[in-house]
């Protein structure tokens, strides 16, 4: 069970690179998109992705997201720094574009669809957790991010087919909001 009562619901990746601890299944460097309008977090994030060799682009809201990933309203799809994003992590609560708005936005677009996104939050709110996986989120975790979570996470950015693996409620996270604050 993550911090403050929030669980984490994941997808199984069909295909794992079994026990390995190293960052990646192959040698190319793994690039996670972060987004979190609050700083401390956003560097807490950074810090641990780099723990395992991954590069991260860190951005501060989801329409830079967007920009970055090349999704925003005058371009369709297609990212504009041509370089390929591997998992994207965002905190749901953000002013301007949630988590979930942005969730909604890449999986309804055809060339980042296939892309892995976690949905991050420090409120544990049952329906909240529903709604994003059910639009398609890889997994939804507790914040603050802890190196245990970037752990677990690292099968998402190995898995050469999330998109096609069933939702699995892990038996540590059955009683999402059952632990004491």
């Amino acid at each position: 069970m993550a911090r403050n009562g929030v669980g984490s619901w994941r997808r199984r990746p069909s295909d794992q690179c079994g026990g390995s601890h190293s960052s990646t299944c192959d040698s190319e460097e793994v690039h996670v998109l972060a987004v979190d309008d609050n700083l401390v977090d956003k560097k807490v994030i950074e810090r641990l992705f780099k723990i395992f060799s991954c590069k991260v682009t860190a951005v501060d809201s989801g329409i830079r997201a967007l920009e970055f990933l090349g999704l925003d309203e005058e371009k369709k799809a297609g990212n504009l720094n041509g370089s390929k994003v591997d998992l994207i992590i965002t905190d749901y609560c953000m002013p301007g574009m949630t988590g979930y708005e942005l969730l909604k936005k890449i999986k309804e677009s055809s060339a980042l669809r296939d892309i892995p996104v976690v949905i991050m939050s420090s409120e544990s709110v049952l329906g909240r957790i529903d709604r994003c996986m059910e639009e398609g989120a890889e997994d939804f975790i507790g914040k603050p991010v802890k190196l245990s979570d970037v752990k677990r996470l690292k099968d998402f950015m190995t898995a050469p087919s999330v998109s096609s693996s069933k939702p699995v409620i892990e038996e540590s996270h059955r009683h999402l909001c059952s632990r004491d604050l």
